[in-house]
């Protein structure tokens, strides 16, 4: 996108770079001019003040590369400078841009991979000041996008993290994990042998009431979504630990730790989904042995982005001290079974319709907030009258679904993990 320096009263010009082919014209505003709201830029394309090449341009329009977007003045807060409300970053210091470099695996103009560290957080959050996305100004070059996640790693696992380095790869890298084509393949240590070498665990997770969303349980009573994780056993030490490779076929929070505790192999180190039952005695480490091993993602270029991670030093000292060897551990990769364009584009929409209802609701809190109190109408009034019957809170609306009777390892019983290859549970 090439723009030009020019007063606040003065119509500017953009022309519509690579990185934003095939992006609406809404999105466009989000990602170069967040400062002009969403009501503007209606308005503006209602009234026909934005033009696309001379012509009139809706906020749905998609915009095509060497496109000339004209914009009326107004909002004009220089592209990259931040918006009004918006919070400033503090400049890295020089251990920060050292600790972002060494992360890197591979860089190229539209990627970058990591090795995230186990006990670095990917995003910020109450109490979480060090994290991921604040290192990523190290590698955002003056008069360029700053780069941005589009997935995350839990906080103590390790391994291979996806960045993007533009607007549109982002996007291009988005639908590739919503569509799931991206192939994401871990290592994990756990407790105890599964019978099955090769299995599917198909259990429903949801968030655990009374915990703000911090924990996840497996939920088979309808309200749980639905989720599939694929794991093969590389190699065990006796009956007490196995070395085993995960693939989530779906993208649950916590989804790997939660499936492997409630068929009661928990991930060693796991102490919020595996309790006590989670540690090893010994010399084998209590920190989370999860890693993120390897990543295997289209590129927007038409190559193919496959990296492998390095172990961090616990989870290799744990591996050495069970007899296990790391050049064994890298299994063929079968090819995926791809959703056809239909299904991502409904998954798409899905999801932005979700982030809509999320930003609309934190706009009526925000109402609701400076509004002044008033009188109870309808069915509300009715029931403060003296000697009126009180009226239902959950009348016209579902009711709420109760928690499930049973403990996941007795749900577990019902569904047991079944096997992904041919019969007799044989390893592929």
């Amino acid at each position: 996108m090439s723009r030009g320096k020019l007063p606040d009263d003065s119509v500017r010009q953009f022309t519509i770079g690579r990185d934003d082919a095939g992006a609406r014209l809404d999105r466009w505003f989000k990602r170069h001019l967040p400062q002009v709201g969403f009501a503007t830029v209606s308005r503006w394309a209602r009234t026909g003040q934005i033009r696309l090449d001379g012509k009139r341009a809706d906020v749905d329009t998609r915009l095509e590369a060497g496109q000339v977007l004209r914009v009326p003045p107004g909002n004009a807060t220089p592209v990259g400078a931040p918006a009004k409300g918006q919070r400033v970053r503090k400049p890295l210091t020089e251990e920060q841009i050292r600790l972002a470099e060494s992360m890197v695996l591979e860089k190229d103009r539209a990627a970058i991979v990591l090795n995230k560290p186990p006990g670095l957080a990917t995003q910020g959050g109450s109490g979480t000041h060090e994290h991921v996305d604040g290192l990523l100004d190290a590698f955002a070059a003056d008069g360029e996008p700053r780069p941005r996640l589009v997935h995350r790693l839990d906080k103590d696992t390790s391994g291979v993290l996806l960045v993007a380095r533009t607007p549109g790869s982002a996007a291009f890298f988005s639908r590739h994990f919503s569509g799931r084509s991206a192939r994401k393949i871990y290592w994990a240590l756990i407790v105890g042998v599964p019978e099955i070498k090769d299995g599917l665990i198909e259990l429903p997770i949801a968030k655990q009431p009374g915990t703000g969303g911090e924990k996840m349980m497996v939920d088979e009573s309808g309200q749980g979504q639905s989720a599939r994780t694929r794991y093969r056993i590389i190699s065990r030490a006796g009956n007490a630990a196995s070395w085993v490779e995960l693939q989530p076929l779906t993208g649950r929070t916590h989804q790997l730790r939660v499936h492997m505790a409630a068929i009661g192999h928990p991930i060693v180190g796991d102490g919020k989904y595996g309790g006590q039952a989670a540690f090893l005695t010994g010399s084998i480490s209590r920190n989370m042995h999860l890693h993120a091993r390897r990543l295997r993602i289209e590129h927007p270029e038409g190559d193919l982005i496959d990296v492998t991670a390095p172990l961090p030093a616990h989870f290799a000292a744990s591996m050495a001290s069970l007899g296990f060897h790391e050049e064994e551990g890298d299994l063929p990769l079968e090819a995926p079974k791809l959703l056809d364009d239909k299904t991502v584009q409904k998954r798409a929409a899905k999801a932005h319709a979700k982030d809509y209802r999320k930003e609309r609701r934190g706009e009526r809190r925000k109402r609701s907030e400076g509004s002044t109190s008033r009188k109870p109408t309808g069915k509300r009034a009715a029931s403060a009258k003296p000697g009126a019957k009180p009226v239902a809170k959950t009348e016209g609306r579902k009711p709420a679904a109760k928690a499930p009777s049973k403990s996941p390892r007795k749900a577990v019983g019902k569904a047991p993990a079944r096997p992904a290859g041919p019969p007799g549970g044989k390893a592929r």
